[in-house]
């Protein structure tokens, strides 16, 4: 694969719904190209992108794929990011080094959820992009009307500036306004304005937009009416590397009409990674501020947006280069975590296919193989001129799911496949609950987590099964209460015989445990009050009403007696069980859950259904603010309980508009009715333990 200069570079990322054809118009480009000899198609499994199984398996994208189109006007760098909102990850690291997107919609469709939630990843990021309209052959295809309804969402800012030549079936051409040229399979040629009505409108909204470039540019545009077609082209590359401006364009990705219209607009409107020259960062060693220009001549820096392991190839680390050059068979720095990395072949990839370079220079993407320090987020650099990069900013993991190795030899194995999964996928979360005994993982959403089990199994040899997560509730007490613990037992020979009297009381919420010894004049000796409070701690821990661990209580030992023959240390933990749980079934016990804070962030429309859905939770609302862009914010505090699946509650109303984040606030009392409910099902469970 032929090195080209950073002028000649245009990094992209695919954005938009899924099913909108991200993929296959990428297939498209590199065919148009000349870089691959048959077409791919997602529904064969055959594209370069989605070669990972599951992708082929489920038909969509689940990683994003770095596909560098080649042509003689300079290289593309494609990433193909996945459109299901589960596998979002990917789409914040490479939007993390791209310069601009392109956001992929269906023709015979209004904008989807995917389409406006792409749009906002642009705008909160200030990236230049171009409108791609896929599948102009498609029934029901009407490039006018999306037109109208892009302008709608997302503002005047919108401009064709490839139209069709007809659509749906008649659908064979495509024209460039700024040009008047055709795109058709006969060739490239010139056309006049009369071709098509709409062209009039179009090429004034161009100048319009072009006009906004420069003060010099809409200075001229407000005197005479006019711009060159010179003025025009440049002016629409400054507004639209401005942000102001995104072009519309239009094509077919399964026919690949329209392809190199579009590989031409590309270069010739979205900017090179020269367009944001300097990268801010900081010394890890001073902190003070660091900047590096995107030139060779600078020292090296290299961010890495995307690792995968492979059992077989090992890790893969995707980067591109900030500054400097990367060099094969040379030594880097990790500059996050201050170690050495050995840096062997260093390639270019194109889906999975690798392409040995001895060099990759400033603003380029490529990969490496094996490095044993580096994840993603981290800042490859020169050892003498070390910087560190912002770290991308990843949505937090919020479904959860509870695992267990299906047998013994998995058990053995799920700690390493979670650790390999969690360096590859910074969405990915896991932990294992030390009340329930559970390995929680954590993700996007279900299917996203379905994912993630297959993936155990097949990449990495461990099958996993689910089963419902067990909420961490606790139990404590809400009265006080004196009781005895008294363990005798004779069997021949020597017996066993402990005796204590033990008093609760409750501590506020959040204190933990308190245990007291008032023994005076000798009733339990000194040397058997430890073994009482081993027998109380056993018995919080096992808990009396559901089998969840007693909190927040002060146990006070007051009185008891002792035997000359038969007390021992085991007797007396044996009365401080027993003592412990006749005094807390005195001392009105409750059932305590965890509660969390949540914060959701939705669309103002939505509002209603959304505080709705939290009253029927048991949700309580905090407050509320108002944020950018027509959105809300909404704060509450709601059960864990209720809060399993609310992943997939929120996506449904929001249709994916919507995201939240909770973490545990505190403990509250479970109401009786709830309550209840958990204590039968626990008794019932011991019941049937008891009789096998």
């Amino acid at each position: 694969m032929k090195q080209v200069g950073i002028d000649a570079i245009r990094n992209v990322a695919f954005l938009g719904h899924g099913g909108a054809g991200k993929t296959s118009l990428a297939e498209a480009l590199l065919f148009a190209a000349g870089n691959i000899e048959r077409l791919g198609r997602v529904d064969d499994g055959s594209t370069l992108s989605d070669f990972d199984e599951d992708e082929k398996k489920r038909k969509i994208s689940i990683n994003t794929s770095v596909l560098p189109v080649v042509t003689p006007s300079g290289k593309i760098n494609i990433l193909d990011t996945p459109g299901f909102l589960d596998f979002s990850g990917d789409v914040y690291g490479a939007l993390r080094v791209v310069d601009s997107a392109i956001l992929v919609s269906r023709a015979s469709v209004a904008p989807e959820v995917g389409f406006e939630i792409g749009w906002d990843r642009i705008k909160s990021r200030a990236l230049p992009g171009i409108i791609f309209v896929n599948k102009m052959d498609r029934e029901n295809a009407d490039f006018s009307a999306r037109v109208k309804e892009y302008r709608a969402l997302c503002g005047s800012g919108m401009v064709p500036v490839i139209i069709p030549i007809g659509q749906e079936s008649s659908f064979s051409g495509v024209i460039n306004i700024l040009t008047m040229k055709s795109y058709t399979k006969e060739g490239v040629s010139d056309v006049s304005e009369d071709i098509d009505p709409d062209i009039a409108t179009y090429r004034e909204w161009i100048t319009e937009a072009a006009a906004e470039g420069s003060d010099e540019l809409m200075e001229k545009y407000l005197d005479t009416g006019e711009l060159s077609t010179e003025e025009v082209e440049q002016g629409l590359a400054a507004s639209i590397t401005a942000g102001k401006v995104y072009p519309i364009a239009c094509g077919s990705s399964t026919t690949g009409v329209g392809m190199q219209a579009f590989i031409d607009l590309i270069f010739e409107l979205l900017p090179s990674p020269n367009v944001n020259p300097v990268a801010e960062g900081i010394n890890p060693v001073t902190q003070a501020a660091e900047s590096r220009k995107a030139l060779e001549s600078e020292p090296l820096s290299a961010f890495v947006f995307k690792t995968t392991s492979d059992p077989f190839v090992g890790k893969i680390t995707y980067f591109k280069v900030m500054s400097g050059t990367m060099k094969s068979d040379s030594h880097v720095l990790n500059a996050n975590s201050g170690k050495d990395e050995r840096v062997g072949s260093v390639f270019y990839v194109r889906g999975k296919v690798q392409a040995n370079t001895p060099s990759v220079g400033p603003g380029d993407i490529a990969a490496l193989a094996k490095l044993q320090f580096t994840h993603t987020s981290d800042t490859l650099s020169d050892k003498a001129k070390p910087i560190i990069y912002p770290p991308t900013e990843f949505p937090a993991d919020c479904y959860h799911l509870a695992v267990k190795a299906t047998t013994k030899a998995d058990e053995d194995r799920l700690s390493s496949a979670i650790q390999k999964i969690a360096e590859e996928d910074p969405t990915f979360g896991h932990h294992r609950d030390p009340i329930t005994g559970q390995t929680i993982i954590s993700g996007l959403g279900d299917t996203h987590l379905d994912v993630i089990v297959a993936r155990m199994k097949r990449k990495f040899g461990t099958a996993v099964e689910s089963e419902e997560i067990r909420i961490p509730y606790k139990e404590t007490i809400t009265g006080k209460a004196r009781a005895q613990g008294r363990h005798k037992k004779q069997t021949g020979g020597r017996g066993q015989f402990g005796d204590c009297w033990l008093r609760i009381e409750p501590l506020p919420r959040g204190e933990g445990f308190m245990f007291v010894d008032e023994i005076f004049g000798g009733s339990i000796p000194k040397n058997y009050i430890p073994s009482v409070e081993k027998g109380v701690r056993t018995a919080m821990d096992r808990g009396v009403l559901a089998g969840y661990p007693v909190v927040d209580c002060k146990v006070t030992v007051d009185d008891g007696s002792v035997h000359a023959v038969d007390s021992s240390d085991a007797a007396f933990q044996q009365a401080g069980v027993i003592g412990f749980n006749n005094v807390v079934n005195l001392a009105n016990p409750v059932l305590l859950e965890p509660v969390m804070k949540v914060e959701v962030t939705i669309p103002k429309a939505n509002m209603g259904e959304v505080m709705s859905d939290f009253n029927g939770k048991r949700g309580r609302v905090l407050g509320m603010e108002s944020m950018e862009g027509g959105k809300q914010k909404v704060t509450a505090m709601v059960p864990q309980s209720e809060m399993l699946k609310y992943a997939v509650d929120l996506r449904a109303i929001t249709r994916g508009m919507g995201v939240f984040t909770a973490t545990v606030d505190h403990y509250d009392e479970v109401p009786n009715m709830v309550a209840s409910k958990i204590i039968e099902v626990y008794k019932k469970e011991r019941e049937k333990a008891q009789a096998e």
